[in-house]
């Protein structure tokens, strides 16, 4: 049976392949369709084949990549916005988009799993996914399902290190049915019981593969021995962890966090914003909360280990996945616009890493290294990639040596302009649509930032210079901190990892088994 959204669909669909067909026939060069149908045969003779090719193509001759011109980016226009606030506290940004019948939003929640118990670790994650596939009190998870599947809708829940997410998206038509629902959502989730078995059974089996991949076992081995195994920003669910977790527990964690003034809610898409306002005020406005506010004080993060080489031995394997680096910072560093242009001079492909250590070494299947901050607590400085087992000592050797060189050797006006150039040329694809702009704003909002740091941090990449690269790279380039962790088989990596470190310290990844 075709439903009412499916036809809605097909006719989309239809209407975009004959809008392509109609601009592949405005193209078709008009002698050629003359040439041909004067061929009473409909065949076209060798001539008329010919005049149709020159006619469609003509004739392209290849010039240099130097000799290339390109028009100018476009100007940025940003799209207007309406940013206000609720009586209970929640804010609200709309963004009208009217391109196509489609709404979309979103509630960011200032909640994390870094505020969970440490025995419970896990518990964000299983409330975030609850809030939405337990259910309402109004509507069982299936009845929602089947609700917004005939509806060709969505709504999304989750919680990650730093905050949470209840989205939906929905035909403009369907509007009232959604947004309701969505509401329902945030305020009254049921937190089905078999539901939460189900998805605690998904995580148990999630951390019994988590060892199945080695780049994986190095991303989250790398982290412990920067942040620390018990660190919120690098700790890890275990068997026993989600044992420790109830309904009541999801519930609490629920009910601490998910409240007015910890939302900011922003809307997007086809609708008449003064009609919205009325909408989110019916379904927000008399939302009271009367327990007492959480503490939302960030928790810190100190490097654990400064120095020294970690192991994590996987005998059946023929390659290394190695990471090293050390603790960074934060993404408002005065000096970060300066830190991505040097992250540009040694990453990616044209990179000091890429050239030197895959292209002219041959040392590497893949080699990156870059300086990546977070918007509250610090983030990494990392480098590292894949490499065959007996080419991993030299390997980190080359990594090291490319660091200190940029530390040493001041960098060439041309890698300076290809860097700045690549950040700047990109810059565009943040204003592609409404949507990147509102997430932006929201972003923004909630950790703190002005609302034109993204404009502060372009005119801080213009105004880099090559003194400047030398200057954050001797500055936030702390190689006497390096911590190195490699994922391999010991017996293959030839030359040994002794030779790097008389201490090679071996990380343990078996998975704690639940206590019976």
């Amino acid at each position: 049976m075709i439903t009412k959204k499916s036809r809605n669909i097909i006719y989309l669909l239809g209407l975009g392949c004959l809008t392509i067909l109609l601009l592949f026939l405005i193209n078709i060069p008009a002698n050629a369709i003359l040439e041909r149908s004067a061929d009473p045969s409909g065949r076209a003779s060798q001539t008329q084949a010919q005049t149709t090719h020159s006619l469609a193509f003509g004739k392209i001759t290849p010039k240099n990549h130097t000799e290339l011109e390109f028009s100018p980016l476009p100007e940025i226009q940003l799209p207007e916005y309406l940013r206000y606030q609720l009586d209970n506290g929640m804010v609200v940004y709309l963004v009208e988009d009217r391109d196509f019948p489609l709404i979309s939003g979103s509630a960011l929640i200032r909640t994390g799993s870094r505020f969970e118990p440490q025995d419970q670790v896990g518990l964000a994650q299983l409330a975030g996914n609850m809030i939405r596939s337990g259910g309402t009190k109004n509507h069982p998870p299936e009845e929602l399902n089947l609700i917004l599947e005939q509806n060709a809708a969505s709504i999304e829940s989750a919680i990650n290190k730093t905050s949470g997410t209840v989205s939906f998206s929905t035909l403009t038509e369907d509007l009232d049915t959604v947004f309701e629902l969505f509401a329902e959502v945030i305020r009254q989730p049921a937190f089905d019981q078999e539901q939460l078995q189900l998805i605690q059974n998904q995580q148990k089996g999630a951390i019994a593969r988590r060892n199945d991949n080695p780049q994986d076992i190095s991303k989250r081995e790398f982290n412990k021995l920067i942040y620390g195994t018990i660190s919120p920003y690098a700790r890890t669910t275990e068997y026993e962890t989600l044992d420790n977790i109830s309904r009541n527990d999801v519930l609490n964690f629920y009910s601490k966090f998910v409240r007015p003034e910890n939302i900011i809610l922003g809307i997007v898409g086809d609708f008449d914003t003064s009609q919205m306002q009325e909408m989110v005020e019916a379904k927000f406005g008399d939302w009271q909360v009367n327990t007492p506010a959480p503490s939302l004080e960030i928790p810190s993060a100190t490097q654990k280990y400064t120095d020294g080489v970690f192991l994590v031995d996987r005998p059946n394997l023929t390659q290394s996945s190695v990471l090293l680096g050390h603790l960074g910072g934060l993404l408002n560093n005065p000096d970060y616009p300066q830190i991505s242009v040097l992250n540009g001079v040694i990453n990616g492909f044209g990179g000091r890493l890429f050239n030197e250590v895959r292209s002219r070494q041959g040392l590497a299947y893949s080699v990156y290294g870059v300086w990546n901050p977070n918007y509250d607590y610090p983030g990494t400085f990392t480098a590292g990639g894949q490499t065959q087992s007996e080419t991993t000592v030299p390997f980190i050797q080359s990594i090291l040596a490319e660091l200190e060189k940029v530390q040493n050797i001041p960098i060439t006006e041309k890698e300076l302009a290809n860097a700045k150039e690549s950040i700047l040329n990109s810059f565009v694809f943040n204003f592609q649509n409404p949507s990147q702009t509102l997430s932006r704003l929201m972003r923004y909002e909630y950790f703190g930032y002005p609302e034109d740091f993204i404009f502060q941090y372009q005119e801080g990449i213009k105004a880099t210079t090559v003194e400047d690269i030398q200057r954050v790279a001797q500055k936030y380039l702390d190689l006497d901190q390096i911590v190195i962790l490699v994922v391999g088989n010991a017996a293959s990596i030839n030359p040994s990892l002794d030779s790097l470190s008389s201490n090679v310290t071996s990380v343990d990844i078996d998975i704690p088994q639940p206590s019976i």
